[in-house]
């Protein structure tokens, strides 16, 4: 395991949840660009949000089997970091994410870094994940955002490093960390007051984490 467990924080959507986790300074920030889902925000807010983000977090987009043109179009607007796929994504289509990317960005110094998230009930659930062509893995209970948790003993013998998500809390993760032994832990709903990000509850979860180590 790493000597640091990195801390995502997903579905910011106003400057007073980026203000939030300025003040915890995770590695890693997500914006949803799922139009059906509640913390959906449009690409031009996004790129609002992401200069205000400290400049020591990672801005990250997530998206669920969205065109491959409407990832590029997100990417012309915001200065994303990193992609996150959490639909039914192969590695099919990561290549051809890939090349779309190199094609429309080629006098750009970023590359594009890709997570893929993977749906975990069993052992098989962590081979797949981990024959994926993505730069990373995140294993979650369900389809993402439910908030539930899973089995952490069935990721021990996972052979590739993961971002750990679903059900996590302030009051829980640090027992996440000890048994699933993650790179990085995500987590969104568990840190929120009335649909918006708790400062004290981002602080309390960055805490835990910290004290993992």
């Amino acid at each position: 395991m790493e000597t640091q467990v990195k801390i995502k924080i997903c579905g910011l959507r106003t400057p007073a949840d980026v203000a939030a986790v300025n003040a915890a300074i995770p590695e890693y920030a997500g914006f949803i660009f799922v139009p059906m889902r509640r913390r959906y925000v449009v690409s031009a807010q996004a790129a609002i949000l992401c200069q205000q983000l400290d400049p020591r977090i990672r801005p990250v987009g997530v998206f669920v089997d969205a065109r491959i043109e409407e990832i590029l179009e997100v990417l012309t607007h915001c200065p994303l970091d990193m992609v996150q796929l959490h639909g039914s994504e192969d590695n099919d289509y990561i290549a051809m994410l890939r090349a779309a990317y190199r094609s429309r960005f080629a006098v750009e110094s970023r590359n594009l870094y890709i997570v893929k998230a993977f749906r975990v009930e069993g052992a098989d659930d962590i081979r797949r994940a981990e024959a994926s062509a993505a730069d990373e893995i995140l294993l979650d209970h369900g389809a993402g955002g439910t908030g539930e948790r899973f089995d952490w003993t069935l990721l021990q013998h996972c052979r590739r490093r993961f971002f750990l998500a679903g059900g996590l809390t302030p009051d829980n993760v640090e027992d996440a960390i000890r048994v699933a032994q993650p790179y990085a832990v995500d987590v969104s709903s568990s840190l929120e007051t009335d649909g918006r990000k708790d400062p004290e509850k981002i602080r309390r979860f960055v805490a835990a984490v910290r004290r993992s180590l």
